[in-house]
């Protein structure tokens, strides 16, 4: 059985869905705000690798766990309607992209799986 990361496309998949990704993001006034200090290039790199990881494909991310990599956002206001901005946001990616809606489903189960952490309501 393939896993998301291969059904998704791979490597350009992943590549191809980070940009769109935070075009929208960047974008989005409900959460923009949040990058507006950030190095992009490094947070889509980030991002890819990530993404990478938990989509079954190879695993090069060496960054932070969710809680500690978004907890100086929790002093910035970050709560659940951020997160919902997000998801959204990776749903509408996805679908642009042509994703299959079983592979979108995984892929937003997954990012609703790290909302706790994200959000900090879990040990780390």
């Amino acid at each position: 059985m393939s896993t998301l990361y291969e059904t998704l496309g791979g490597e350009p998949a992943m590549q191809a869905a980070v940009e769109l990704f935070y075009r929208k993001i960047l974008t989005d006034e409900r959460v923009s705000r949040f990058f507006e200090d950030v190095d992009m290039e490094g947070q889509m790199a980030k991002q890819k690798a990530f993404l990478t990881m938990v989509f079954g494909g190879p695993s090069e991310y060496s960054g932070k766990d969710m809680t500690e990599g978004h907890s100086h956002l929790l002093d910035q206001g970050l709560n659940d309607s951020h997160v919902d901005a997000v998801i959204e946001n990776l749903g509408a990616t996805l679908s642009e992209l042509g994703v299959d809606a079983a592979s979108s489903k995984s892929a937003l189960s997954i990012a609703e799986g790290a909302r706790d952490d994200v959000l900090g309501r879990r040990g780390s």
